[in-house]
């Protein structure tokens, strides 16, 4: 058996704040999206309700519906534990027949992670599986990254040491993080430049989110994307792209949410993080380890960034629902208006693109699906890769949350995708980053954390040479570079 290890770094839980009209408010929050709000004068508010359920924990608590498990770690049915052995890829089972997540949870706002100690999973997790500081970061990858995060990177690899100890054969590292705020951008590209050395021979994978001008409430959330992407580039193997606009779109014109909350965009990703662990966690043929990912849809270290998707997104109040066929569901998880990162791959090309069914599918639908996907070219491959497409196919059921919004279908397919338009993702992420140290705004707010100018310049030139790579590899040339280099 091959474990994964995962990492939630900035955690969450749910907050009701009730103030006074008259009281000023500032308000950290910190989870896997890292935001701050703050507010003065707030004299039209009596109450403000704060709710926020990070994206490690809705993975979790889906993960335990789908292996019929209790909050508290207990297995509804024993004889999971005994016939499903890729149960304990990413569970391990304690001395009292409970199963714990290999998982650890960090944030350097304790209060936070007190929340979890005391939530609906508070009796499944032991203690060593939670680091907290004394203080937040203040969304400022430098102060994540070089100065106050710095100081608890030897217990964060003191306690994935006794979570590897506890493992037959780890396979790598899963690593849930936003790279908008200053935890999960700074600490978390730290853990993963030690994790690169420490376990050099081990996968990492990582499932970023971005931040959006819908949910942002830092300034400085392009500055904290550029320099984790930067580290990304050089101290991970796979990076799953999202992005809270993407998700926050879908939650609204798909689901009729007049305004999504953090819970409604974390649920739509727990959703489609277990699709893409499917196969890990139970039988399955289509990525049932973590350097499936590099072999299958990676063709070069560089382009790593991949764009997932996921249909059928219909809200659960359409009681008038009729279940969608194999060939709709193929086509809706190609759809842009349901990928989780905003880009448009009907303009660009797909380097590879791996399509996950799960449910009631019979093989001979889904063999037609993708001849039609084939037929009427609904996605362009490179003129050097064109036979990229590779199909998995799990029959397990599909679960839902009691809680969410999503309507529960038989069928479901999540593709996942490397394709040119990240191009066009980093393209406006750069952009963002522009406006502002055009500027130089709020960068003194970082060299006072140990960081120089020159480390802004540094990393926008890489964002750029990331951003050539993408365009240059969909007429060839990126190859033809890479071959003369070989030969030098």
């Amino acid at each position: 058996m091959k474990e994964i290890i995962t990492i939630q770094v900035g955690q969450g839980g749910i907050y009701n704040y009730q103030l006074n009209s008259t009281q000023p408010l500032f308000i950290e929050i910190k989870q896997s999206y890292l935001y701050h709000i703050n507010i003065s004068n707030v004299d039209f508010l009596d109450e403000i309700f704060v709710l926020v359920l990070q994206v490690g924990n809705a993975c979790w608590e889906l993960f335990c519906l789908e292996h019929q498990i209790q909050s508290n770690g207990q297995v509804i049915n024993q004889q999971v534990i005994e016939k499903d052995d890729k149960l304990r890829t990413f569970f391990s089972e304690s001395d009292h027949q409970k199963l714990v997540p290999r998982s650890l949870l960090v944030d350097l706002e304790p209060t936070l992670i007190d929340q979890v100690k005391t939530g609906k999973f508070k009796e499944m997790f032991s203690l060593e599986q939670f680091v907290s500081g004394k203080e937040g970061t203040a969304n400022n990858f430098g102060r994540g990254h070089y100065s106050y995060g710095k100081e608890y990177v030897d217990i964060c690899l003191e306690r994935i040491r006794k979570l590897a100890d506890n493992c037959s054969s780890i396979q790598g590292f899963m690593m849930f993080n936003s790279v908008g705020g200053g935890t999960g951008s700074g600490l978390g590209t730290l853990l993963l430049e030690k994790l690169s050395v420490d376990y050099c021979k081990k996968s990492r994978l990582c499932i970023n989110i971005h931040p959006s001008q819908e949910t942002s409430v830092s300034m400085v959330e392009p500055y904290n994307s550029i320099f984790a992407t930067q580290s990304q580039l050089e101290y991970t193997d796979v990076c799953i792209t999202m992005d809270n606009q993407a998700i926050y779109d879908i939650c609204k014109n798909k689901l009729n949410i007049e305004t999504p909350k953090y819970s409604n965009l974390n649920r739509i990703i727990a959703q489609v993080i277990s699709s893409i662990t499917c196969s890990m966690r139970f039988d399955g043929g289509l990525f049932t380890d973590l350097t499936e990912f590099q072999t299958r849809l990676i063709p070069y270290p560089q382009l790593k960034f991949l764009i997932c998707s996921y249909a059928p997104i219909i809200s659960r109040q359409n009681i008038d629902n009729v279940q969608l066929s194999t060939d709709e569901i193929s086509k809706l998880a190609l759809d842009t208006a349901n990928m989780m990162a905003k880009c448009d791959p009907r303009q660009m090309e797909y380097f590879s693109c791996s399509i996950l069914f799960r449910g009631d599918n019979i093989p001979r639908d889904v063999s037609h699906s993708i001849y039609e996907l084939k037929k009427q070219q609904t996605i362009r491959f490179v003129d050097w890769c064109p036979s990229g497409f590779q199909v998995g196919v799990d029959y397990r059921d599909i679960y839902t949350l009691p809680e969410e919004d999503l309507y529960n279908n038989q069928r479901s397919a999540c593709a996942i995708a490397n394709t040119t338009a990240m191009s066009q993702f980093f393209s406006n992420l750069c952009q963002k980053f522009d406006l502002m140290f055009a500027k130089r705004a709020f960068v003194d707010q970082f060299v006072k954390e140990g960081m120089e100018e020159a480390q802004f310049v540094e990393a926008r030139e890489i964002l750029a040479n990331l951003q050539n790579d993408y365009q240059e590899a969909c007429v060839g040339i990126f190859e033809n570079d890479q071959e003369e280099n070989t030969t030098l």
